[in-house]
């Protein structure tokens, strides 16, 4: 299993400009998150939770795309996108519109949802707006749990200017010394430990650094406090490792993970009250120039909301849903079930818990399994499954586990499961040389009774996380199929071994056969259509930017194929163009729950062949990770995933449509696919 050789981006007769720049088509994806904050039918606090969403969304844009970018022209090799841009073009139009995106984004906080809080008892206020009961509260709070943590730095010959660590929040100060007359700039950290919004009184909140900064005479004792400004600093946090000449994957990463916090700065956001002369300061210290400056209405850090909207509010938040637990109810025999029949599990609205939490957590108290095999890419804090494949190991069983350290953002966790499962006795991998695990892969072999051994396999497009499960939308399969169990235990051997076998009976394995795999599959459709037999192509999944897929889809359209495009966030295709792709639409549903399935739908000549796995169609996942799709048989699921597809696509249902420009319409009358979805669970 290697690097497959790359794909050509000119394609004969097909026009230049044929693909929209991912980078724009990223913001504009969280710009549809931002839309659904300003959505008034939404319950309040849901629509404050999407303005966490955002800026979150937004840190991750600046620490990963856009350093990567400034990366690329710092090499001296600034290669052009698959847009025709050049990566400096592609820099000056997103920041363009992430300065335009990240001011509304302050705005819809500032004057449409913290005033209608307001109206419903939940203020957030600044300092000077607190009461005096309130004001004298904070100066308790501030002198038994705040001062203690605190660490003022001033700048003078003696002291440089302080390291600031990406996404922190920081007052730079203004002191002046009476005695000798001298002026120096401080600058005070805001504890990120603490509360983002300290709770003043009953649903009266107020910002920790306005706190922070009622008290600065305290922090500066015999110094006048001339002035505060608060900032906010993001820096590249993206990893490089090369791991062909790493003898040490897990150190060498740890100690990548200490040197992150001193990537170079991406982004400085700066309150727009600030005055000109502190700017001028920071931007010298910092060392960057004025296009990487966001002047935005303060408070920054919004982000922080997530605490806001985790208020115990339950009329201002969506209905409480259970998902149900009919496909494998609790008191069914589990393995039973499966020997009987393949099971389709849709979560959220099917439960994760009862369904391939308790597959694991069966397999490793059943003394008749013998074997587990898992891929773990993330999980959360207290995992249920890591417990019971630790469970599994005290027992005797073998398990091996294949461990992605190098998940973006989640590494450190990750390594803490690796070395949590090592010491339990478990067989810890960390996949193949020069590529990610992203596959979602569990197997368990058992004993029958009479003697055999049946591998019961689970392929799903959702990480174990019993947390996400309960916010992604995800599908996953859970059969004993032969041949199912076969492929996936081949891909185990692929991922602690060395073998090479590249031939699968019911997967699509990357980066060998996935792409060639799906691009094979298109033409078919293509040739089926010549033959006028029915022919259309139907996909999901969250981006769609890799070429070599676009273009294919691109001949479809053009020899008349169908095709619908069910995307929540980036599209590099652009439909709708005549004479390249009249035939393709493009859905993105937003909402609830998070978009995360893949599904893959071609017609056949009218024996619809459905795949379903962890595969987006990004280079990064047909060339540089382990991703796996496996051939979903059954008359009823593949139905139940055509299904939910059209429903994705219906004109009837709210979704957002691309257009050739890149630009996305929202369609407000219709359904709500996810609640329809989860009316029908209840």
């Amino acid at each position: 299993m290697t690097n497959s050789d790359p794909v050509p981006l000119v394609e004969t007769g097909l026009p230049p400009d044929r693909f929209l720049d991912r980078e724009e088509s990223w913001l504009r994806f969280n710009g549809r998150v931002l839309r659904l904050a300003q959505s008034p039918e939404l319950p309040l606090l849901e629509r404050v939770r999407f303005l966490s969403i955002f800026a979150n969304n937004l840190d991750e844009f600046f620490m990963v795309r856009v350093a990567g970018l400034m990366r690329r022209l710092a090499t001296g090799l600034p290669v052009r996108t698959s847009s025709g841009r050049s990566p400096h073009a592609v820099l000056g139009r997103i920041a363009g519109l992430a300065h335009q995106l990240s001011i509304e984004h302050a705005e819809v906080f500032r004057d449409e949802l913290a005033p209608l809080l307001a109206k419903e008892d939940i203020a957030i206020v600044r300092w000077a707006d607190l009461e005096d009961a309130e004001q004298a509260r904070m100066h308790e709070l501030f002198r038994t749990r705040i001062y203690p943590v605190l660490t003022p730095l001033v700048v003078d010959p003696a002291h440089p200017f302080p390291y600031i660590s990406g996404k922190s929040l920081n007052l730079a100060v203004q002191v002046h010394d009476p005695r000798n007359g001298t002026t120096r700039f401080a600058r005070v950290k805001v504890p990120p430990l603490l509360s983002r919004f300290m709770a003043v009184a009953p649903g009266r909140f107020t910002p920790l650094e306005d706190v922070i900064a009622a008290h600065l005479a305290q922090l500066f004792p015999g110094m006048d406090v001339l002035g505060h400004h608060t900032f906010r600093v993001t820096r590249n946090q993206d990893l490089e490792i090369d791991e062909d000449i790493t003898e040490n994957l897990l150190q060498t990463l740890e100690r990548e993970l200490l040197r992150r916090r001193f990537g170079p700065v991406v982004r400085l956001e700066v309150e727009d009250t600030i005055d000109p002369k502190v700017l001028d300061r920071l931007i010298a210290e910092l060392g960057v120039d004025e296009e990487v400056v966001y002047k935005l209405p303060g408070p920054l850090d919004l982000a922080g909301l997530d605490a806001i909207a985790d208020l115990d509010r339950s009329e201002m938040k969506y209905p409480r849903f259970r998902p149900s637990e009919k496909v494998l109810p609790p008191d069914a025999d589990l393995f039973a079930v499966m020997r009987d029949r393949d099971v389709l599990v849709h979560h959220p609205y099917d439960s994760f818990t009862t369904s391939v939490e308790r597959l694991i957590e069966e397999a490793a108290a059943d003394p008749k399994v013998l074997a587990i095999k898992q891929t773990l890419y993330r999980t959360s804090g207290k995992s249920p499954i890591v417990d019971a494949l630790i469970s599994a190991a005290d027992a005797g069983k073998q398990v091996v586990v294949v461990v992605e350290i190098k998940a973006r953002f989640d590494e450190q966790a990750n390594i803490d499961w690796a070395q949590k499962l090592e010491q339990a006795g478990c067989h810890v991998m960390y996949g193949i040389v020069g590529l990610k695990t992203h596959c979602k892969l569990a197997l368990v072999v058992r004993q029958e009774s009479d003697g055999t051994l049946l591998r019961y396999s689970h392929v799903g497009t959702g990480n174990y996380h019993p947390t996400t499960a309960r916010l992604y939308e995800d599908v996953g399969l859970l059969t004993t199929d032969p041949e199912v169990g076969e492929d996936v235990n081949a891909v185990f051997n692929h991922l602690t071994g060395f073998s090479r076998d590249e031939d699968f009976h019911r997967l699509l394995v990357a980066p060998h056969s996935l792409r060639p795999g799906l691009i094979e599959r298109i033409d078919r459709e293509i040739e089926n259509r010549r033959k006028g037999l029915p022919a259309r192509l139907r996909f999901k999944c969250n981006s769609l930017t890799d070429e070599g897929i676009i273009d294919a889809l691109y001949r479809a359209s053009r020899a008349g194929v169908p095709v619908d495009l069910y995307i929540r966030g980036i599209c590099a295709l652009r439909p709708g163009v005549p004479g390249l792709s009249e035939t393709i639409r493009v859905r993105s549903v937003l909402g609830r729950f998070l978009e995360h399935s893949r599904v893959y739908v071609f017609e056949n000549g009218g024996d619809p062949e459905v795949w379903l796995g962890s595969a987006d169609l990004m280079h990064r996942n047909l060339d540089r990770r382990v991703e796996v799709l496996v051939r979903v048989e059954g008359d009823a699921h593949r139905a139940q995933l055509t299904s939910l597809l059209d429903r994705g696509m219906d004109d009837d249902i709210r979704t957002w449509k691309l257009g050739p420009l890149g630009l996305w319409t929202r369609q407000r009358s219709g359904g709500d696919l996810q609640e329809q979805l989860m009316q029908e669970h209840r």
